[in-house]
């Protein structure tokens, strides 16, 4: 699945995108809006990489983040709803997670990432996921799954 069909499907259903990241910096609105004429199908990234990014841009409350940290299915679901909430979009995609090499706790190892997928009148849907490799390639594989996720919305 290439950005480029997606965008086309999204185009096709009247659909737009926003995307929340944290620990891809963007990679997923970049891979989007490489794509000539996206512009009707994208409404919008958010880069949240910090605590407060998440809290002043996307409305995730701080009582979240401390009670389960920013790598958390709670976090990730909050981004995404967050960002349908600040956006003028139909499905919105959000990633958290640790790419590495530093950022490991007990029970979050390097590599565990969380993604959501938000879409008006459905229900969120969360994934944990554990990516092998350097923060690079952490990093890629949760980019590819956000892409995917987004894919399945509009199956």
């Amino acid at each position: 699945m290439s950005a480029e069909s997606l965008l086309t499907r999204y185009r096709q259903a009247k659909l737009r995108i926003a995307t929340a990241e944290s620990c891809t910096g963007g990679m997923v609105a970049a891979r989007l809006t490489d794509i000539p004429g996206s512009s009707d199908v994208v409404e919008r990234g958010f880069v949240t990489y910090s605590n407060e990014a998440k809290t002043e841009m996307l409305g995730v409350p701080t009582a979240l983040l401390q009670q389960y940290g920013a790598v958390s299915a709670q976090v990730a679901r909050s981004m995404a709803e967050g960002a349908l909430a600040h956006a003028r979009a139909d499905v919105a995609v959000s990633i958290t997670g640790i790419a590495g090499p530093g950022g490991a706790t007990p029970g979050k190892p390097v590599g565990l990432v969380y993604l959501a997928i938000a879409q008006r009148g459905a229900e969120t849907k969360v994934e944990r996921q554990q990516f092998a490799g350097d923060r690079q390639a952490v990093r890629e594989g949760a980019a590819v799954r956000a892409l995917e996720l987004l894919d399945s919305a509009i199956s």
